[in-house]
């Protein structure tokens, strides 16, 4: 099964590179990392370039933001299944796009664990996201797989669709809702951490981004799923992801 990973970037020299180095590290030898550049002004493009480039698909040129970036992915792509790797974010070992392939052979999506760290050269975690199975009624609990470890076979990013743009910062909330309750797809967790996630993303920076993305969100299940005006998942969604604090606990689940 070749695997793609989208990786969206605009000026993260400082970053990318650990990204990239853990991406050839893979042990899953049938694999293409798509990077589209948002017109980055600083080393970032020279970075990318400095890599073997028979395993890289590069586009660099403005572009609208995160979304729009990967709804160029979506349509670029070359593999039998796709996925996204942020640009200041890493691969957690070396075994993943083996393990991701693995448990597409059981389910047309796989999602996992993540790490939230201070930084790629320390790793220390601040926050542990554990995977759990979908509940019988699945987003209207709170429940939700981490993005970064969502992977998905093609025919499910084919039926699903671009990034819905009018979504600032839960884009990819309302595409995994779509992906599992509106089109119904299989999914499965897969065993063991996937992904090294940076802190500070769009959605997780300060408590205002967390109540946009939640706000969001809740206009994702009232337009798909048909919620009220306030729905249990607005209070359990941020509720499940409390005990993800308490490091020294490890398999809080969400």
């Amino acid at each position: 099964m070749k695997i793609s990973v989208l990786t969206v970037c605009w000026n993260s020299a400082t970053t990318i590179r650990h990204t990239i180095d853990s991406f050839f590290a893979q042990d899953h030898t049938t694999k293409e990392l798509v990077i589209i550049d948002g017109g980055s002004s600083d080393e970032t493009l020279t970075i990318v370039r400095s890599y073997p480039q028979d395993q890289i698909r590069l586009v660099s040129e403005p572009d609208s933001g995160m979304y729009d970036a990967l709804n160029k992915g979506l349509r670029l792509f070359g593999g039998d299944a796709v996925g996204v790797l942020n640009s200041d974010d890493c691969f957690h070992d070396r075994t993943v796009l083996g393990r991701i392939s693995v448990g597409l052979e059981q389910a047309d999506i796989v999602h996992g664990d993540l790490d939230f760290v201070e930084n790629h050269l320390n790793k220390r975690v601040v926050r542990r996201w554990r995977a759990a199975t979908r509940p019988a009624k699945g987003f209207r609990t709170g429940w939700m797989p981490a993005h970064p470890t969502f992977y998905v076979k093609r025919k499910v990013a084919e039926a699903v669709g671009a990034f819905d743009l009018n979504f600032k910062v839960a884009s990819d909330y309302d595409w995994m809702l779509r992906a599992i309750e509106v089109h119904g797809f299989k999914s499965t967790t897969v065993d063991g951490i996937l992904i090294d996630m940076m802190i500070g993303g769009e959605s997780t920076r300060s408590l205002q981004s967390h109540i946009a993305h939640n706000m969001e969100a809740l206009r994702a299940r009232r337009r798909w799923l048909g919620s009220s005006g306030i729905d249990y998942a607005l209070i359990a969604k941020p509720v499940r992801k409390v005990g993800q604090f308490f490091v020294s606990r490890g398999r809080s689940r969400i």
